[in-house]
C-alpha cells in the first residue's frame, strides 16, 4: 500500500517551492470541493470558475505565509470555497441575469422573496459551518450523527447498520453532540440565524 504523504507536510513542501505538492493536494481534494460547490450553485461552469478562485486564493494565501496549521487543510479550503459561493449568490442578487433562457418567467422574478432567499443563505452557511466541524469528530460518532440528522435513520436502524447494539450507538450520538459543542466553543462559532 503507497502510504499517502500527510496534507501538512504537503502544504509546508509547497510553501518551501515544491510546486508538485500543491498539484498532489487539488488532485486529492478536488472531487469532494467541486461536488460541494456543485451542490450550492447548481451550475457546472460557476462551479468550475469557483473551484478555480478558491485555488488562486488557497495559493495567495501560502505563498504570502498567512496559512495557519490550526485547521486541517481540507476545512480550511472548503470555508476559502464557501465564502467564494456567498459572494458570487451576492453579486448575482444585485445584477439578475436572464440571459440565455428562451422560458424566461416575469412571475419568478416578481416572485423572489427577498427574505427568504436571504435565510436561506443563511441557513446554508450554518449547515457548511456544521459540516465542517462535523467532519472533525471521530468517525464513529460522525457516522452515527450523520445517519441521525441528515438520513433520518433510527437508533434501531442505525445500530443494525453498524453492528454495535443501541446502547452504544445512542451513547455515540450523545458524545458526538458534546464534542461538537466544545469544537463550536473552542472556535467561537456562532450558529445563529440573528
Amino acid at each position: 500500500m503507497e502510504l499517502q504523504i500527510e496534507d501538512s507536510i504537503l502544504v509546508r513542501d509547497y510553501i518551501s517551492g515544491d510546486e508538485r505538492a500543491l498539484e498532489i493536494l487539488i488532485n486529492r481534494h478536488n472531487q469532494r470541493i467541486t461536488s460541494f460547490i456543485y451542490s450550492k450553485v447548481l451550475d457546472r461552469d460557476t462551479t468550475e470558475d469557483i473551484f478555480q478562485d478558491t485555488f488562486i486564493k488557497v495559493i495567495k494565501t501560502l505563498k504570502k505565509g498567512n496559512y495557519s496549521e490550526e485547521g486541517k487543510f481540507l476545512p480550511w479550503v472548503m470555508r476559502i470555497a464557501h465564502n467564494l459561493i456567498i459572494d458570487h449568490f451576492r453579486k448575482n442578487k444585485r445584477m439578475p441575469k436572464f440571459e440565455g433562457s428562451d422560458d424566461f418567467n416575469i412571475f419568478s422574478v416578481i416572485g423572489d422573496d427577498r427574505p427568504n432567499a436571504e435565510k436561506q443563505l443563511i441557513k446554508e452557511q450554518i449547515d457548511s459551518d456544521l459540516t465542517v466541524l462535523i467532519d472533525e469528530l471521530p468517525d464513529d460518532q460522525r457516522d452515527v450523527l450523520i445517519m441521525r440528522i441528515y438520513k433520518d435513520m433510527s437508533f434501531k436502524e442505525i445500530s443494525e447498520c453498524t453492528g454495535v447494539s443501541i446502547n452504544t450507538a445512542l451513547g455515540r450520538m450523545r458524545y458526538a453532540l458534546i464534542n461538537l459543542r466544545k469544537i463550536i466553543q473552542k472556535n467561537k462559532i456562532v450558529l445563529t440565524s440573528q
